[in-house]
């Protein structure tokens, strides 16, 4: 996977209001982690190069791409397109599903919609927790979105199985949007907490994360990002030697 070829011309670089929700689309984020397991996973490369919205889901890659492909571009996370499908659901009373997550999280998500877009009208479904789904797995989980049709559906089940999961099914699911937003269910639920915008702002949203889940996340932030700007880095010195 290239990092220099996904910036010039995969990532989404316009505002979020020009993103098409009228046809089939296919919304994934990527970020330093999701970039580096792509980098060691073709499968999941291919999904994301796929995509039919790729955002760049951190700073990291914002300044890969001013960097390597001479674009500015703004951050937008995975709370950004969720907020912002969740708005234009709202005005049009449309329909939307979450698959992923526990029970008791799910039901968080419904409660706070029910208060803050009250025209939504929000079914969910909680697969098991597995490492790899059954097919009798895969078929309940298609059954439940599709009795329930919506015009969005969220899948929040972690990197990179979310991501492939929506790309294998796309064709069987009756909806028009599917959205991988992953730990945005939890945000949303608040089961946990998001960094303050200041840190948001400033870049720093990772290191919030790091201090608040350090045995689950330095692997991630302190391994994964040292590999990313190794990545960036070499990618410019062969862009610079030619």
């Amino acid at each position: 996977m290239n990092l220099t070829h996904i910036v010039k011309n995969t990532i989404f670089s316009q505002a979020l209001s020009d993103i098409k929700t009228d046809s089939r689309c296919c919304i994934n984020t990527i970020n330093a982690y999701s970039f580096c397991m792509a980098k060691k996973d073709k499968r999941f490369a291919a999904v994301l190069k796929s995509s039919d919205v790729l955002l760049p889901d951190g700073s990291s890659i914002v300044l890969a791409s001013k960097l390597l492909g001479g674009k500015k571009i703004q951050k937008i996370a995975g709370w950004d397109i969720h907020q912002h499908l969740l708005t234009e659901a709202n005005l049009k009373g449309q329909k939307v599903f979450y698959l992923g997550a526990s029970e008791s999280t799910l039901n968080l998500i419904k409660n706070r919609i029910a208060k803050e877009f009250s025209a939504i009208k929000v079914a969910s479904y909680s697969p098991p927790y597995k490492t790899t789904f059954t097919k009798q797995d895969t078929d309940e989980m298609i059954a439940q979105v599709n009795a329930f049709s919506p015009d969005i559906l969220f899948v929040g089940m972690t990197a990179p199985k979310q991501e492939k999961w929506g790309h294998e099914h796309k064709e069987v699911l009756n909806t028009s949007v599917i959205c991988s937003i992953g730990a945005v269910f939890d945000f949303y639920a608040g089961t946990v907490n998001r960094a303050p915008k200041w840190m948001i702002h400033l870049g720093l949203e990772w290191l919030y994360r790091l201090v608040k889940e350090p045995k689950r996340m330095w692997r991630r932030y302190l391994i994964g990002n040292s590999q990313f700007i190794y990545y960036v880095f070499y990618e410019k010195l062969q862009l610079l030697l030619k």
